[in-house]
């Protein structure tokens, strides 16, 4: 492992960039000015809770914006070095870490998919919402099958999110990520939610899935439109 790799991952450096990087997420939230789509996205959801919020990957420090201060939350965080930053933040944005990533196949158990799966149904039902990524780390914009397991077995609706920033820095990376800047306009627009029967065969967990990947488009591509872009990461997909 490189010097800067050590650095970066002790633990008072990682909690000290935890510290700075939550500080400037509150100052992008508090300077920038934002609108809801649904303007009564919270009425209709505030009864439903706690939800499974789906967001696809780049999406990461924004999306914890659309969270009202009143709703418990845990998220789902991978288990890499990158992931215990993201922890941190989240920790001091006041939601919870679930730790594991989604995978495929035999990767699944290595990257603690069956326990991260375990940890989300504990949280829904004790109430907290749970944040995850729908897309499948490296292949961007292409819902995984996790998300709507999850939403079988807990009985929770899948609520898809987007949270966009006029001012922002996009990522060359391969899930576009985006970072707001501050003094700007924002959107956050929620998709109609998204019930996973439990008795749901093979079939309708395929169009539950491809019902989720189309709406976290569809929010996606209003809440760019909303601050007069358009969405680098539409094109991404594999």
């Amino acid at each position: 492992m490189s010097l800067r790799k050590r650095i970066t991952r002790s633990t008072p450096v990682r909690e000290a960039l935890g510290f700075l990087l939550a500080g400037y997420l509150g100052l992008v939230r508090r300077t920038s000015r934002f609108v809801m789509e649904p303007a009564d996205a919270y009425d209709r959801i505030g009864p439903l809770m706690p939800v499974i919020a789906a967001m696809w990957h780049g999406q990461h420090f924004m999306v914890h914006f659309a969270k009202r201060p009143e709703d418990p939350a845990a998220s789902l965080v991978s288990r890499s070095g990158d992931g215990e930053l993201n922890a941190v933040v989240l920790r001091r944005l006041g939601i919870r870490a679930i730790r594991g990533s989604g995978a495929r196949g035999r990767r699944q158990r290595e990257r603690g998919g069956a326990m991260a799966l375990r940890g989300m149904l504990r949280a829904l039902a004790d109430g907290e919402m749970v944040v995850m990524t729908a897309d499948i780390p490296k292949i961007s914009r292409v819902c995984g099958t996790g998300v709507v397991a999850l939403a079988q077995r807990s009985g929770r609706p899948i609520v898809p999110v987007a949270v966009v920033t006029s001012r922002r820095i996009d990522v060359q990376s391969w899930d576009r990520a985006s970072i707001g800047l501050p003094f700007g306009r924002g959107a956050i627009v929620l998709g109609d939610p998204i019930f996973v029967p439990r008795e749901a065969d093979a079939a309708a967990l395929e169009a539950a899935r491809q019902a989720v990947e189309q709406s976290l488009d569809a929010v996606h591509a209003r809440a760019y439109e909303r601050v007069g872009s358009r969405d680098p990461g539409a094109a991404v997909r594999q």
